[in-house]
């Protein structure tokens, strides 16, 4: 098949096949996200509970808690959204480059990318005869020849996923899950909760939440639920008590004391 400027071009698919594509995968489109959610999760709750386990070991009141708490949830992860659509971007934009690289190699010299593309076949371990029958397949259609020689000659995967949306997933998991530790301190306002009891029940949310986002990292590992849920569990776990102990020793340093 002849790329060339005189042969066939590229042939944008028409409206109504899009739509209906694109309906057939939307459920699919929201799994993509689930990464999102279940790591921007995980990175709110621990960089949460690790500033409420430091004030508590300081001894500071409820309200440094909110006031640290809340600025770390909106500042931190307004940060890493804006990091996860920035790199998600800029991957985009590289794999863009590389896909009309791609098919303007393709329209200059359609036989050598034919040949390059039968090669890698080979290096793979495919019989001459399959390599060459892939080969035909893959380069049957435009959009599948240039998918193939992005993904086998420069090991390039598209990510379908949007980079805003991927941001706002992030940024709603890392507040949303992000503000367990802090569900206790919150109540404290509108009925009165001893500190020792706030943080007690903050320790206890903060557990469960751990356990359940490393459990719900299975959708993407496919390891063991229980033991990525315990992982999750001691990591965060141990973030705390770091927090707590280093808490702990500047409010005895603190010749003052509380207040």
């Amino acid at each position: 098949m002849n790329l060339s400027s005189s042969g066939p071009k590229l042939q944008t698919p028409n409206k109504q096949g899009a739509l209906s594509s694109a309906r057939q995968r939307i459920s699919t489109k929201s799994y993509r996200y689930i990464g999102d959610v279940v790591y921007g999760g995980l990175d709110g709750i621990v960089t949460t509970f690790a500033i409420v386990s430091g004030v508590a070991g300081a001894q500071l009141g409820a309200h440094i808690v909110l006031i640290l708490g809340m600025a770390n949830l909106l500042a931190d992860g307004f940060s890493m959204a804006t990091g996860r659509y920035l790199a998600s971007k800029s991957e985009r934009e590289y794999y863009e480059h590389e896909r009309r690289q791609a098919h303007r190699q393709i329209e200059q010299a359609p036989e050598q990318k034919r040949q390059e593309l039968y090669e890698i076949y080979l290096s793979q371990g495919y019989s001459a005869g399959d390599a060459a029958q892939m080969v035909a397949i893959q380069t049957a259609n435009p959009w599948r020849w240039i998918k193939a020689l992005i993904t086998e000659d420069r090991q390039i995967s598209e990510d379908s996923r949007h980079p805003l949306l991927g941001a706002i997933f992030t940024f709603a998991a890392f507040v949303l899950i992000g503000g367990v530790p802090l569900l206790s301190y919150v109540l404290g306002l509108i009925i009165p909760i001893q500190p020792t009891l706030a943080f007690s029940i903050s320790v206890a949310l903060s557990a469960l939440a751990l356990f359940g986002l490393g459990a719900a990292k299975v959708l993407i590992t496919r390891l063991n639920f229980l033991i990525s849920g315990l992982e999750m569990l001691v990591i965060g776990g141990l973030a705390g008590i770091v927090a707590y102990l280093v808490g702990a020793l500047l409010h005895g340093l603190n010749p003052a004391g509380p207040g």
